[in-house]
């Protein structure tokens, strides 16, 4: 029902957007790879901090063994690209959610979608802290509010985000390339320097790292060989983003696939240049991190304490590398910033897109599958807002340990996904005769395997390698969040497949229909149009009985009805119900129970006059009577309530109710006037 309330709703969303033009504007790969590239060149923003964050707690030897644990994760990066290439052409324009499910089953599926949904959150959270790190290193002022405007850039983003505007690829591109130079000049300057001499140090390179309990001797034993392992299992953040391009493979030019497998890959060595670039640079300049800068850094053995900003990796080696040239220092950290929002941007549409898709099957409420529906699309929208300002909140905008959360949802989506395009490849060769085709498959099905192991192996590492080192916190609480995902959406789909069953139409003489009996009720306050057009809608289903029911409460209109109903000469008895506390609701709900449980194999039909203006605000104006009414009584077995609408101001109600007032036709009855009085105790 259309109310007052509807502009308000819809005041954020706007109306109803049209669906998607088919044969819009495809993406080449110049644009494609920076438009689709910021989820994944934002790792570059926060993986090596991850890395390094990690081995800090062994001292300043350990963080020697950075540059080797980022080649590695390097590695991992590499064929997890070059794995999904695969996955671009057996499931084109598919999310991990769909790969899997398709592969693996339903409830495989709804693992993979529960981690997604909980790494669509956690990209916001991390991405925006991150970005307000970096913008803190230019604007020293921020550092000391980075939660509050962490929060800020997140609110902006799911405004920007409630009415589901298209984004502007062109703008995504030139932001993109910007970063990209930036983080290459920076690179090539550092590299340069380094050979001539004459590098700069970071800003944190004349402190100290405090050691852990335990950890006085560095990496050593198989406590060492646990924190690298560890180290290198977080640094599989520098995976984000890699399944976006195959989402989007429907957005590329022809050959679509090829086109997205040839731009993933590109992007792939792209982002590891730059990640091995910045972790030597690192290096290089003396980067001193730790997870806890407050007390894990020491300025001539003293903790630095809790005033001290620690800026991030990047933005350290630019102002090493540009300290001569402050311009170039603020370019890095604003593109970067830049860059991480973008990021943070795309998982407001990748989440609504994925939803989507679980509420068509029948894992998220069905509504939210609408396409084109901007309220929907709108709910979601808070829905992620809500949850990645709790998580930012929660973790006080550290991105260390919001990165501990994310990585675990994160490798469980990837393994799945590899892991039913495997399954995918099977089947192919099953059925496969060609032995082109068949070395072709075999090939892909050697690729995607590698990628599943080693992606399943960092998950395997993650969570005892995050026990030893007393990091239990982060896996238990994604665990159990993922969990709990788990099992509401499977919940939500047993009631909707319970549903299906119980309304199903089964048998050969189940669709004969049966007509019932009905009662008819009218609710009528006096003597009007309205009224009357109730009646004639209530007579149209030809009821085995009708009443008219009022409310007497004492102001003298039941009594002037009960007038009106005899000169009119209807053939409809009227009851009154006596009500000594002057409600309304309370007695006519009892009466319709009463009616109901008198009669329980006959239904009883409430037939609502109610008044519709125009305009939005003169809703207000208008008793609510039959809207409550209906909320009271909709809950009542065996009761159907029927709004019958008057539209105030539309010629059409005017002239479309024809009854003869003061005739009685032919062979009707005399109307009866029946009391029922209403105690104050059933009221």
């Amino acid at each position: 029902m259309r109310d007052f309330a509807d502009p308000v709703k819809r005041l954020p969303a706007g109306s109803p957007a049209p669906g998607p033009a088919p044969g819009g504007a495809l993406l080449p790969k110049r644009v494609a790879l920076p438009a689709l590239a910021a989820p994944t060149l934002s790792g570059v923003g926060y993986a090596p901090d991850a890395i390094l964050t990690t081995l800090a707690v062994a001292g300043v030897t350990a963080t020697a063994a950075s540059s080797w644990v980022m080649l590695a994760a390097v590695g991992l990066l590499i064929i997890v690209v070059v794995s999904y290439r695969q996955i671009a052409y057996a499931y084109p324009g598919s999310s991990d959610y769909e790969v899997a499910a398709s592969g693996l089953g339903h409830r495989a599926g709804v693992a993979t979608a529960a981690a997604m949904l909980w790494d669509y959150v956690l990209i916001v959270a991390v991405s925006t802290c991150a970005a307000t790190s970096y913008l803190a290193s230019v604007v020293p002022g921020l550092a000391a509010h980075k939660q509050a405007g962490a929060v800020a850039v997140t609110t902006v983003l799911a405004v920007m985000n409630l009415r589901g505007k298209r984004r502007p690829g062109g703008a995504f591109a030139l932001c993109t390339y910007v970063y990209l130079a930036a983080v290459a000049a920076t690179a090539v300057s550092g590299l340069i320097q380094e050979l001539a001499g004459n590098l700069g140090r970071a800003p944190s390179a004349g402190y100290e790292l405090a050691s852990q309990d335990g950890w006085e001797q560095g990496l050593t034993g198989l406590a060492g060989v646990l924190l690298i392992l560890r180290a290198w299992a977080l640094g599989g953040v520098a995976l984000t983003g890699v399944g976006e391009i195959v989402r989007a493979v429907p957005g590329f030019r022809r050959p679509k696939s090829r086109n997205a497998a040839t731009t993933l890959l590109m992007l792939g060595l792209i982002t590891g240049a730059m990640l091995l670039s910045v972790m030597h640079l690192a290096g290089a300049v003396g980067v001193r991190l730790a997870a806890d800068p407050a007390t894990g850094l020491l300025d001539h053995g003293a903790p630095l304490g809790a005033e001290y900003h620690q800026e991030p990796v990047l933005a350290q080696i630019a102002a090493a590398v540009f300290a001569g040239f402050p311009p170039m220092f603020y370019l890095v950290s604003v593109t970067t910033g830049l860059v991480l929002v973008l990021a943070a941007d795309t998982a407001f549409s990748g989440f609504p897109a994925l939803a989507g898709a679980l509420g068509r099957d029948q894992f998220l409420p069905r509504r939210l599958s609408r396409r084109g529906d901007r309220p929907a699309y709108a709910r979601r929208a808070i829905v992620l807002w809500v949850g990645a300002v709790a998580l930012i909140a929660g973790c006080q905008a550290s991105v260390s340990r919001l990165v501990q959360l994310y990585i675990v949802g994160l490798l469980i989506s990837l393994t799945l996904a590899q892991i039913g395009v495997v399954r995918h490849w099977n089947q192919q060769l099953a059925t496969a005769t060609d032995p082109t085709i068949r070395r072709r498959v075999r090939r892909s099905r050697i690729i995607n395997s590698v990628g599943a192991v080693l992606t399943g192996a960092a998950l395997l590492l993650l969570v005892p390698t995050s026990l030893a080192q007393g990091a239990w916190a982060a896996p238990v609480i994604a665990s159990a969040v993922l969990v709990g995902l788990y099992l509401a959406m499977s919940g939500i789909r047993r009631h909707y497949r319970s549903f299906d069953r119980e309304i199903a139409i089964s048998g050969p003489d189940t669709p004969r229909l049966t007509p019932a009996r009905l009662h008819a009720v009218v609710l009528v306050s006096r003597l009007h149009r309205p009224a009357l057009r109730a009646l004639n809608y209530a007579l149209s289903t030809q009821p085995s009985s009708i009443e008219a029911v009022t409310v007497d409460v004492g102001d003298g209109a039941a009594d002037q009805l009960l007038r009106d109903w005899a000169d009119a000469g209807l053939p409809v008895p009227l009851t009154v119900l006596n009500s000594p506390l002057h409600d309304v609701i309370d007695p006519v709900v009892s009466y319709v129970r009463s009616a109901r449980a008198d009669s329980p194999r006959e239904l009883v039909g409430v037939f609502l006059p109610e008044y519709r203006p125009r305009r939005w605000w003169e809703q207000a104006l208008h008793n609510r009577t039959a809207q409550r009414l209906r909320a009271a009584l909709r809950l009542t077995p065996g009761v159907v309530v029927a709004p019958v609408p008057w539209w105030l101001g539309a010629p059409s109600d005017r002239d479309n109710t024809h009854v003869a007032i003061g005739r009685r036709p032919a062979g009707s009855r005399e109307p009866e006037f029946r009391h029922q009085s209403q105690t104050q105790e059933n009221a």
